[in-house]
Formats: structure tokens, C-alpha cells, sequence
């Protein structure tokens, strides 16, 4: 594309083309000479948007947030933040660079702030106590980044990666030396339908009956 056919460099182009440089090359590349290059502009020309890295890192964080479904105060609350949960994780299995991000941003975006809102906003609608809100948030946020965080570092990305990944593990070990784990490997991770994924559900499920128990004795 010619330089006069080009669309305009804004703000909002330059944060998607970061998303984009964050997304292919991971988060570490993303620097103003690859951003520039992804865009076709001279490194200055980004300045003339953004002062800062810092700013470009906040930007692409608040376009992460934006993609998740927020809970809407008033409704049902553990439907809401099962909804939000699952979001998160779909996003951020498509940006798993913004998980180690999310909680970091100083100058958080609008995008950003709308969601933490909604979260305890639901919450509070629900007649929780501040400190209950405060100790929900807390374990939600854990759960669900880590589960994510866990997930893209697996080296088993697929169901069908599960069996031929236990099977090494498994011949690499002495007959006997580590029965339990052989045990789990063999009657539980190598059987039909066996999805990592599934722990995500579990574990949702463990924290929700918490914060229920926990709002009823706050």
C-alpha cells in the first residue's frame, strides 16, 4: 500500500497494530522499532500519539478487557461471574502475554476500570460485605488468570497431545518408583475423553461455593 493510500496513523491504529505485534511475536518484542515496522511509519511518528511504552502496554491491556463479557449488577451473581469467568479465560487464552500484564497497569484504561467496576458491582448488588467483595475479587482474579496462565504453558496444547505426552513420561520412569502419579497418569489422564479444560469448570465451581459460604457468614 502506498504511503497515500495508507490509513492515517491514530492513536487507535497504532494500539491495534501493538495488539497485533503482542499476539504474533509475544509481548517482549513489542518494541517501537517493530511497531513501527508493522505499520509501515517511522518510529517518530508513533510519538506523535503515544509518549511512552508504558502507555502503548496500558492501551493493549484495556483492548484485552474490552473483549470480556462483564457481569451486569442486579442479575444472579454467580451466573454472572461464571459468565465474566469463562470469558476471561477464552480471551486470554488468545493473549496469553497480558495475563503476567492485567494486574500491573497503573494508568488502567476506561475499558479496564468499567470491568473491575462491573465485578464488584455484581458482587455488591448481591448483598455481599466490602470485605467479602474485597476477599471474591482477590480469589477470582487468582483462579482465573492463574488456570489461564497454567493452560498456555502446558506442553499438551490439544486433548490429542495428552496420551502420547503421559506415555513418554511414563516409559521414563522406574517400574514402581512413582506409583500414584502412574496411577493418575494411567486410569485417569490416558482415558477416553480426558480434558485438561475440564479442570477449569471444577475449580470454578470449588471457589463459587466458597464466596457463597463466605457471604453467608459475613
Amino acid at each position: 500500500m502506498t504511503a497515500s493510500k495508507r490509513a492515517p496513523l491514530t492513536r487507535e491504529r497504532i494500539l491495534q497494530g501493538a495488539l497485533s505485534v503482542a499476539d504474533s511475536q509475544g509481548v517482549n518484542a513489542l518494541t517501537i522499532r517493530a511497531l513501527s515496522t508493522h505499520l509501515g511509519v517511522k518510529p517518530m511518528a508513533i510519538y506523535h500519539h503515544v509518549s511512552t511504552k508504558d502507555e502503548i502496554l496500558d492501551g493493549i491491556v484495556d483492548l484485552v478487557f474490552a473483549e470480556i463479557d462483564l457481569p451486569v449488577p442486579g442479575r444472579e451473581w454467580s451466573r454472572e461471574v461464571r459468565r465474566r469467568a469463562a470469558s476471561t479465560r477464552i480471551v486470554l487464552g488468545r493473549h496469553p502475554w497480558a495475563i503476567s500484564l492485567m494486574g500491573t497497569r497503573t494508568s488502567p484504561g476506561a475499558h479496564t476500570l468499567a470491568h473491575l467496576d462491573a465485578v464488584i458491582g455484581v458482587l455488591r448488588e448481591a448483598g455481599m460485605s466490602l470485605p467479602t467483595v474485597a476477599h471474591a475479587v482477590a480469589l477470582l482474579d487468582n483462579f482465573v488468570f492463574g488456570f489461564a496462565l497454567q493452560e498456555a504453558m502446558l506442553p499438551m496444547q490439544q486433548p490429542e497431545d495428552v496420551i502420547p505426552l503421559a506415555t513418554s513420561l511414563l516409559d521414563g520412569m522406574p517400574d514402581g518408583e512413582y506409583p500414584y502419579l502412574a496411577e493418575l497418569a494411567t486410569d485417569h489422564v490416558m482415558q477416553p475423553g480426558y480434558d485438561f479444560g475440564d479442570e477449569f469448570t471444577f475449580g470454578l465451581d470449588v471457589v463459587l461455593a466458597g464466596i457463597e459460604a463466605a457471604a453467608q457468614h459475613s
